[in-house]
């Protein structure tokens, strides 16, 4: 993963949730449908603590050094290591949460063999993407060169990250969806609908086996 970008514009990428905060409480609720209460999770790709906070999740691994320094200073856990190489014994945790990370890893793949790897039985885990065939996916792949963060990144459908999951041992896939607006206009969260092909944020969740 290129994390010059990110240890560059570290306090530039944190405060979009605070400039789009009806953007980000949408994707907050959609990825609270699937997070197991009162179980011991890791964020991947923690960034700077924005999705571990809400649901109190206090280990995470991010690449980018000043992200994560931002993630510290909110009580964070964090690992600089990467998606591929989680510096966790095997079956440590209940469920792990990546969320806009399987865009800018090098090797998705093995990444979820990573995350199957220090799951427990039956281990949750839940992706949220930014769908590359929703309208906000097409624009966000139209701008790769020109934002200095999509400029390393590679979208998925989520057809795509459903064969991923499947490919690596995970099973029950579920899927929710939130943002039919423009994130850069809402003046409210978008509700969280089931399933897939309408919204720009989806979340899956499948579990190990």
């Amino acid at each position: 993963m290129k994390t010059s970008p990110f240890n560059q514009f570290a306090a530039e990428y944190d405060r979009w949730f605070d400039t789009h905060k009806f953007a980000y409480r949408s994707e907050v609720e959609a990825v609270r449908k699937f997070i197991p209460l009162e179980r011991n999770g890791i964020e991947v790709g923690a960034g700077t603590g924005r999705f571990s906070i809400p649901f109190n999740i206090k280990t995470g691994v991010e690449p980018s050094k000043e992200m994560a320094a931002i993630a510290r200073s909110r009580g964070l856990a964090i690992q600089n290591s990467t998606a591929e190489n989680l510096p966790f014994p095997n079956e440590q945790f209940d469920f792990a949460l990546f969320v806009t990370t399987l865009c800018f890893v090098d090797n998705p793949s093995l990444a979820l063999q990573e995350a199957h790897r220090i799951l427990k039985l039956p281990g949750k885990i839940i992706i949220g993407i930014i769908d590359r065939e929703s309208s906000l996916g097409k624009k966000y792949e139209s701008m790769k060169n020109k934002n200095k963060f999509y400029s390393c990144a590679k979208f998925y459908s989520t057809k795509d990250v459903m064969e991923l999951l499947e490919q690596t041992h995970f099973k029950q896939i579920k899927t929710c969806q939130t943002i039919f607006s423009n994130p850069d206009e809402m003046k409210e969260k978008d509700e969280v609908k089931e399933g897939f092909g309408e919204g720009a944020f989806v979340v899956l969740s499948a579990i190990k086996q």
